[in-house]
């Protein structure tokens, strides 16, 4: 069961508290817990305890009452999250329904949420690639960001620190735009990739297709059997939950790894209403919290406040945090918070056919994907866009022979199902976008959601820079499968909206200069120094890496600094 502090005045005050459980909110936990600090989570939505309440995670396909699909009434109720990469029937419950937690789209916009403890650690593509300095650099060097406050060097002890709890699995490839880090070994390419990656390497030498580093456990080290954790089996049913804690989530690492530390407290079914700030101390004091069921109203009190509700509930929470000193949301006097909300772009697809190979196959269903490192603008401006992009890339086989049995009906048809079928790959884009002022969340002003909390209204949208990114991008990857030697190129476009990459970021900014950024170089914010923002809502820029690693790096580094803080009686 969840704790649930008793209503007495001292069981409700912490040292610290921290505002989502996902993976920002784990790696809070767990370093502040270890620490020494007394932390209460709070998450608004359901209590999820590892392997227990994984429901679905050792089901069959036939045990499914609709094979894994959703029904017609399903899709025409939520067609929103219904487009979500990987929600089917399996993992439904690890998400939330369009008509439950309502916000305004002044422009498309699919905001993809999983609100319960674990948040959407639970259903994350597990990628961690560490940003290169060049992601870290060249935003300002090349005029389309603000510099940011820190540099890879700060980051890169701490992503250290990071890959050896989680588990990552890789390969050291010395790759500038991708730095190694503390690997497992990975899975094994199988014959396609192995020969798509020689090719390009053959045909292009800056451009490296090797195994991408993901949060599974090829081989558990002793700090991963602490955990309870065991090898990656290969599955490939992560959203489902994994009862062998193959892959990272805070559920089965950093929560439980925090509560033996005996100084956790965590409260699901706790919306937070927003931060309580003291005109007199200067500084917050606490958090307001609605429940989600009974919808009764109550404040915790701390000394530190850690915001990690993800990109957009940090940013609606801080924007309602409103008070004589900061009445247009907290610490935002120069007008930024809300705004340079940026996203990753995941728009554009390339899939190509490979013949022979027809003597090779692969084991098991194996849950990670290759990775090409960004080759754009790294060292110079070189295209006619700004940023770079990080492209996946897999190979498999396909069901039956690749050649159509006539009539595809009867027995020999039958038959031929049984024996596997030509190779097909894929690759797709994931690229960086520019953070605009224009591009922005802020509240209703007369819309309210069922806690009385005034809605979100999101207006974010793609630009030019965008659109020839992912030209360019197309173009590249269609003459690289050519020179592979892959026939039946298809160049993908999918028009989707911004949110659907599920990587939202900024709106509460990192930098140098309090006049156009939010928070400095230790996440805090200028103006309330005793308040923290490092999951994604701190981005200054989007990078082309996946981002959850650096999320989780910038966690552990802000809560040393905001323990060492805390007991020296600065906060």
């Amino acid at each position: 069961m969840p704790d649930e502090p008793k209503n007495t005045a001292d069981q409700f005050t912490y040292d610290a508290i921290v505002i989502g459980s996902g993976i920002s909110g784990g790696w809070a936990a767990k370093e502040l817990c270890e620490q020494g600090l007394k932390t209460l989570v709070l998450e608004r939505g359901r209590d999820v305890q590892h392997i227990k309440d994984y429901p679905t995670a050792t089901m069959d396909p036939w045990e499914f009452k609709h094979r894994g699909e959703m029904t017609k009434s399903f899709l025409k109720e939520n067609p929103l999250i219904s487009r979500a990469a990987g929600y089917g029937e399996d993992d439904a419950h690890f998400f939330v329904k369009d008509k439950d937690h309502p916000y305004i789209q002044e422009k498309p916009f699919d905001w993809i949420r999983g609100y319960q403890v674990g948040g959407k650690s639970l259903t994350w593509g597990r990628a961690c690639q560490r940003w290169s300095k060049y992601e870290f650099e060249n935003p300002a060097r090349f005029g389309y960001g603000i510099e940011w406050p820190i540099g890879y060097d700060d980051v890169a002890p701490w992503y250290s620190h990071v890959e050896k709890f989680i588990g990552v699995c890789g390969n050291k490839d010395g790759i500038e735009a991708m730095p190694d880090g503390e690997f497992l070994q990975p899975f094994d390419m199988n014959a396609v990739q192995e020969h798509i990656s020689k090719k390009i390497k053959e045909n292009y030498p800056d451009r490296h297709l090797v195994h991408a580093r993901w949060a599974h456990i090829t081989k558990p080290e002793q700090i991963h059997i602490d955990q309870g954790r065991v090898k990656c089996m290969a599955r490939n049913l992560c959203m489902r939950g994994c009862p062998f804690g193959g892959y990272f989530s805070s559920v089965s690492s950093t929560l439980p790894w925090a509560k033996k530390t005996g100084n956790l407290t965590i409260r699901p079914f706790s919306v937070v209403h927003s931060v309580i700030y003291d005109e007199k101390l200067g500084k917050a004091t606490g958090v307001k919290v609605i429940d989600t069921n009974t919808k009764q109203e109550f404040t915790y009190k701390a000394r530190v406040i850690f915001m990690n509700a993800s990109a957009l509930n940090t940013n609606l929470i801080l924007l309602n945090s409103k008070s004589t000193r900061f009445p247009n949301g907290l610490g935002n006097d120069n007008g930024l918070l809300g705004k340079y909300i940026a996203f990753q772009n995941y728009r554009a697809s390339v899939t190509a056919d490979m013949d022979g190979f027809l003597d090779r196959y692969y084991f098991g269903r194996n849950p990670t994907e290759l990775i090409l490192a960004n080759y754009r603008n790294l060292h110079k401006q070189e295209t006619d866009y700004k940023g770079g992009f990080t492209t996946f890339m897999g190979a498999y086989r396909n069901r039956g022979p690749k050649e159509t049995v006539d009539g595809e009906i009867g027995g020999t048809y039958k038959d031929s199902l049984t024996e596997p079928g030509g190779w097909s790959a894929y690759m797709y884009l994931q690229g960086e976008t520019i953070p605009k002022a224009s591009n922005h969340v802020r509240l209703s002003p007369d819309k309210k959601d069922q806690w009385g909390i005034p809605l979100l209204i999101t207006s974010v949208e793609y630009d030019d820079n965008d659109e020839r990114m992912i030209q360019d991008f197309l173009t590249q990857t269609a003459d690289m499968f050519e020179k592979a030697g892959c026939t039946n190129i298809q160049k993908h476009e999918n028009k989707q909206a911004p949110g659907l990459d599920i990587h939202e970021m900024g709106g509460v900014r990192m930098g140098k200069d309090p006049k156009t950024s939010m928070l400095n170089q230790w996440n805090q914010l200028h103006l309330c120094k005793n308040v923290f923002v490092t999951d994604g809502a701190c981005m200054a820029t989007t990078g082309n890496q996946s981002p959850s690693i650096l999320y989780m790096a910038l966690t552990a580094r802000a809560a040393t600094y905001a323990v060492g803080e805390f007991k020296k009686g600065n906060l």
